[in-house]
C-alpha cells in the first residue's frame, strides 16, 4: 500500500499530493474542523502506541491547511470545518505515520536553524541536538579570535553532509564563509545539492562524493583545503544498539548514518586520523559522538602516540535523560526536555588546533598539539534497491 502511494505522489506547494480510496480506516466524519481533527488522530496515534502522537496530528494537519504549525493558524482555519479533500489528505498522510514513518518525511520539508530543508528517506534527518552542536560552532568562530579564509571567511569541511543541515545553516549565518561537504550516499548528496538550491546558497558549497574509510580519497580534498574547520555528525551508534533503535529509524532511515560499528568509533576515528591533513594550524573539529564517546577516545588517543590530540572539554546535552539508543521524531519543543548548562570541564591555552566534539548527550573538545598543516529519483531508486523497507 505504502510503496503504491508513493510512486504515485507528488509535490503541491509543499504538500503531499493524495492518493484518494473510497474510505480508509480511522477516517473522521465529514464536517469536522482542524481542532477537532487533531483531536481525533491524537486518539487514533496513541491507541496504536504512535511516539508524540498529538504533535505528529498537528504538524500533518497543518501542513495540509498551509501552515507549519498548528499554533500558527489562524484562530477562524482552526475552527472552520474542513473540506473533503483537506480531510482525506489528512486521512493519507496520516496513514504513513500509523506506519511509523517519520513526520519530516511524510511532510517532505523541515526546519533546522531556521532554515527550511527538503527531506527524504533514506537521508538522514537533523535533530535538534545538531543544531545546539551548529550554534557551538559558532559561538567559537564569532567570540574566538577571528576565523579567517582566504575570502574573508572560515573555511569549512563537513564530513557526512546528510541534508546539507549543518553546511547550510553556517553559510547562512557566517555570509563569508565557504564549505566542502563531502558525503558518500547518492541520496544524501543529491539532497543537499537541491537544498542548497533552495536556499541560494549553492554558490559558496562544494559537494563533494567521498568515502572517509578509504584513506586515499583523502588527497582529492587537497585542493580545497587547508580548513579552518571540520565539523560532522557521523555514525556513532554502537552496532548492538541498533536493534534497539525507533521503529521510525529502522524502517527509513540509512543504517549507514547511523551505525558506527561495534564500539560507535569506527568512523570517528578515522576523522581524527586524517582531518590533521587538512586543518589550518588554528584548526577546529567538531563532532557529535555518543556519552560513551569521551572515555573510548581517550583510550584510543593513548593508543596513537603519534596522533597529536589530547581532550579538552566535556558538555551535555538539552535532552539526554530522555534518550536511549534513539532519536526523537519531532523537534525539542514537543519533549519538555530539561536543558542543564554544563561548563566546559577542561580547558587549555587560547586560540590553538583544537577539536570540539558534540556527544549524545555529552559534549567533548580535544586540541591539537601540532603546529604545522601538512598541505525525486532518490524515492524511486530507494524503493528499487531497498524494497523490503518498507
Amino acid at each position: 500500500m505504502l510503496r503504491a502511494l508513493l510512486s504515485g505522489l507528488g509535490w503541491r506547494k509543499g504538500i503531499w499530493g493524495c492518493a484518494f480510496s473510497s474510505w480508509q480506516p480511522h477516517q473522521p466524519p465529514a464536517g469536522l474542523s482542524a481542532t477537532e481533527v487533531v483531536s481525533h488522530w491524537t486518539v487514533v496515534f496513541e491507541e496504536k502506541g504512535i511516539p508524540e502522537a498529538r504533535e505528529s496530528s498537528e504538524y500533518i494537519v497543518a501542513h495540509v491547511l498551509g501552515a507549519k504549525t498548528f499554533q500558527s493558524l489562524r484562530p477562524a482555519l482552526r475552527t472552520q470545518p474542513l473540506t473533503p479533500w483537506q480531510l482525506q489528505c489528512i486521512q493519507e498522510l496520516s496513514s504513513y505515520r500509523l506506519q511509523r514513518m517519520p513526520v519530516q518525511y511524510i511532510l517532505g520539508e523541515w526546519d533546522f536553524q531556521g532554515l527550511n530543508l527538503k527531506m527524504a528517506p533514506p537521508v538522514f534527518i537533523p535533530r535538534p541536538e545538531t543544531e545546539e552542536l551548529v550554534e557551538w560552532v559558532l559561538e567559537e568562530v564569532t567570540q574566538g579570535p577571528r576565523v579567517v579564509g582566504a575570502e574573508g571567511g572560515p573555511l569549512i569541511l563537513e564530513v557526512g553532509c546528510g541534508s546539507g543541515a549543518i553546511s547550510l545553516s553556517l553559510l547562512s549565518r557566517l555570509p563569508q564563509s565557504r564549505v566542502t561537504a563531502v558525503e558518500k550516499g547518492e541520496a544524501a548528496i543529491c539532497l543537499t545539492h537541491e537544498n542548497a538550491q533552495r536556499l541560494r546558497l549553492q554558490d559558496r558549497i562544494q559537494i563533494v562524493p567521498f568515502d572517509v574509510t578509504l584513506v586515499e580519497s583523502w588527497a582529492h580534498l587537497l585542493p580545497w583545503g587547508p580548513v579552518d574547520l571540520v565539523v560532522s555528525n557521523p555514525p556513532y551508534v554502537f552496532h548492538r544498539d541498533m536493534e534497539n533503535l525507533a521503529p521510525e529509524i529502522l524502517r527509513y532511515e540509512d543504517p549507514v548514518a547511523l551505525d558506527g560499528g561495534e564500539e560507535g568509533m569506527d568512523i570517528i576515528t578515522h576523522i581524527l586520523a586524517l582531518a590533521p591533513q587538512l586543518l589550518k594550524d588554528s584548526g577546529s573539529i567538531f563532532l557529535e559522538v555518543d556519552p560513551r564517546h569521551p572515555e573510548l577516545v581517550g583510550s584510543w588517543l593513548q593508543s596513537q602516540p603519534d596522533l597529536p590530540l589530547s581532550l579538552v572539554a566535556v558538555r551535555r546535552d538539552f535532552c539526554g535523560r530522555r534518550w536511549a539508543g534513539g532519536w526523537p521524531s519531532l523537534p525539542h519543543e514537543a519533549l519538555n526536555p530539561i536543558m542543564p548548562a554544563v561548563p566546559s570541564l577542561l580547558s587549555n591555552h587560547d586560540w590553538e588546533p583544537k577539536i570540539d566534539c558534540r556527544t549524545y548527550p555529552w559534549c567533548w573538545s580535544m586540541k591539537e598539539k601540532w603546529t604545522e598543516t601538512p598541505h525525486q529519483e532518490l524515492m524511486a531508486k530507494w524503493k528499487t534497491e531497498e524494497p523490503g523497507r518498507l
